[in-house]
């Protein structure tokens, strides 16, 4: 596995974890509330509601609610998601315990992912995203990697703030 693939593994792992997660409150919520007040509706319709009435800050449904495929009815399980990389990214800084700026800086993005920050591990990932500059310019290369990867990460279903996209 690749160093931008196991970006991506953190990233959007813990956004499927959240759309996992708000599924099954869901699920047990509806049981509840929604389907005692709609004896008659399916279970799967009152999950369905309460499901498009719940918003998660950190994965949102991309696809409006009543279409799509589904027949009209999105499910937080199945329906593509965006990743908001930035309110990951916060927790994941947060929870570290150390003073990172991973708006900014390749390394504290990757140190508070918990991945090898390490000079090798960034030329690595400068290959992956097909870095063409000299490799050992440190300093450039590192600005760089941090565009090319709020790019790719967007590219590939992330929401990345706008000004990180210059």
């Amino acid at each position: 596995m690749g160093i931008f693939s196991s970006i991506k593994e953190k990233l959007f792992g813990k956004a499927n974890e959240e759309v996992i997660e708000t599924a099954e409150v869901i699920t047990a919520e509806a049981a509840q509330t929604v389907g005692a007040d709609l004896p008659d509706a399916p279970e799967t319709e009152a999950v369905d509601a309460a499901e498009t009435e719940t918003a998660d800050p950190i994965v949102s449904e991309t696809a409006p609610s009543g279409s799509g495929a589904t027949g009209g009815k999105a499910s937080a399980a199945t329906a593509p998601v965006v990743v908001d990389i930035a309110a990951i990214m916060d927790a994941a800084a947060k929870a570290n315990g150390q003073k990172l700026d991973w708006r900014h800086s390749i390394v504290d993005m990757m140190k508070a992912l918990d991945l090898d920050s390490s000079l090798q591990a960034r030329k690595e990932l400068a290959t992956e995203l097909d870095y063409t500059g000299d490799m050992g310019d440190s300093a450039k290369k590192n600005i760089w990697l941090h565009k090319a990867l709020m790019k790719a990460l967007a590219d590939n279903g992330g929401k990345v703030p706008a000004e990180l996209l210059d």
